[in-house]
Formats: C-alpha cells, structure tokens, sequence
C-alpha cells in the first residue's frame, strides 16, 4: 500500500517509464498520472464537454485508416480513440461515477443479450435474422414501442445525412410510404424547378427538400454520408492546378 496520492503517482511514473511493454492497465495508470496534481494541467482540467470535439475527430481519424486500408494509421488512431475512452472513464472515477471496468462489464452484458444465437437457444439462418432480433432485444431493452420512439432515439448529434438516412429506414420498417423511385425523381424536379423564382429563406428550404428527398431515393442500404464525402474529395483531386 502506499503511503500517500504523491507515492502512488511517483511509482507509476517509474513504472510506465521503465516497462518494456504497456498494456490496457498501463493506459489506465497513464491517464490517471495524467490527472494527477503531479500530472498535466491540461489533462487535469479537462471536462467530458471541454473534449467532446476530441472524441469525435479521433473516431473520424480512425475512419480513415479504414477509408484508406491503411493498418498502420488504423492502429495509431484506435490508440487515440481508447484513450478517450478512458480518459472519460477516468474523469467519472475521479467524481464517483463509472468506472472503465464498468463501461466494460456492460458493453459485455449487452453484447451477450443481444447475441441470443451465439450465447442462448435462438436459431437464426442469415445475418439479415440477426440484425432483426437484434433490433427487437434493443426495442424491448429501450421500451421504444412506437415508431417515432425509435426514431427520436436517433442521436441529433450524428451528422445529418447519416441521421437522416437512419429515421428514413425506420419510418419504412414501420409502414411509412415515402413514394416509389418515380415519386421521389418527380419530386426531385417539381422542388428543383421551384429553385428558380424563390427568394433566399424559399430556397434554403426548397434545398433542404431535395436533400431529404435525395436520401430516400438513395435507399437504405446507401452511404450517402460516404458517397458525398468521396465526391469531395473527387472535386479536390480534380480541381485545375493554379498558374
């Protein structure tokens, strides 16, 4: 046992220094020495808020790699994206909350709720049954009984198409009919068309339409968010060299 907070942080610093290979519990003594009065101001300040942006930016970063098939980038960026996670995990420790082991021990549970084929008595014959007992555990474990309950549990915080494409797909699965693909294409046109003579808020709304529109004619199966993304960056590459 040590003898004080100060004792403890100093033998980690030693520890972690001097350890010829680190594992899952080192990251963990790393953040708390990071934490620590005898740590990093900056670390010590930090608030799950003040680094929101951090998590999101380091879960796109590990896309990337993915993006890329770039193993080398994927593994340096799941790094960054697991310290968050116990650089989160660490400041609810700190004010009596969760703990990672914690974060843990229920991603554990849930995945073994909802994986009654792997761990239970349920047959299933394709990964589309899977993915449809899958959505059933989550509506009994979330009481989500309506449609609009599940659709309201899609994050606001997701980026908008993803969101979008997300509550589309949720709206069919329940019966909602958002037209056929020549609906949606005639649609397309009548709100194109009515861009012409509309004044400024007319038109930004008149876009946001054809967006929404453009997502349902897209599908389900469509990454729209990925598409959209790639036709960026198809415009960067293309774009003439400057003289």
């Amino acid at each position: 046992m040590y003898r004080t907070l100060n004792e403890r942080i100093s033998e980690l610093k030693n520890k972690l220094k001097t350890e010829e290979k680190h594992d899952f519990e080192s990251l963990r003594q790393l953040v708390e020495v990071l934490r620590s009065e005898d740590g990093c101001p900056w670390d010590r300040e930090q608030t799950h808020a003040s680094i929101r942006t951090d998590l999101i930016e380091e879960t796109y970063e590990a896309i990337e790699g993915i993006d890329k098939d770039d193993m080398v980038l994927l593994q340096e960026e799941l790094g960054d994206v697991l310290f968050q996670v116990i650089f989160h995990s660490r400041i609810e420790e700190e004010k009596g909350g969760f703990t990672v082991d914690e974060v843990i021990n229920d991603i554990c549970h849930k995945m073994i709720i909802r994986h009654p084929h792997v761990f239970g008595s349920v047959e299933v014959d394709s990964s589309a049954q899977v993915l449809k007992n899958w959505e059933a555990i989550k509506t009994v474990e979330k009481s989500r009984d309506t449609a609009k309950s599940k659709m309201e549990a899609v994050p606001k915080q997701y980026p908008a198409l993803i969101r979008a494409k997300k509550v589309i797909k949720k709206a069919r699965a329940a019966g909602f009919d958002f037209g056929t693909d020549g609906d949606l294409t005639a649609q397309l046109t009548d709100l194109t068309a009515s861009l012409a003579n509309a004044d400024e808020e007319t038109r930004q709304k008149l876009l946001t339409e054809i967006i929404f529109t453009s997502v349902q004619l897209a599908g389900n199966d469509a990454d729209v968010e990925k598409s959209l993304g790639d036709r960026v960056t198809d415009f960067i590459e293309n774009y003439p060299e400057e003289e």
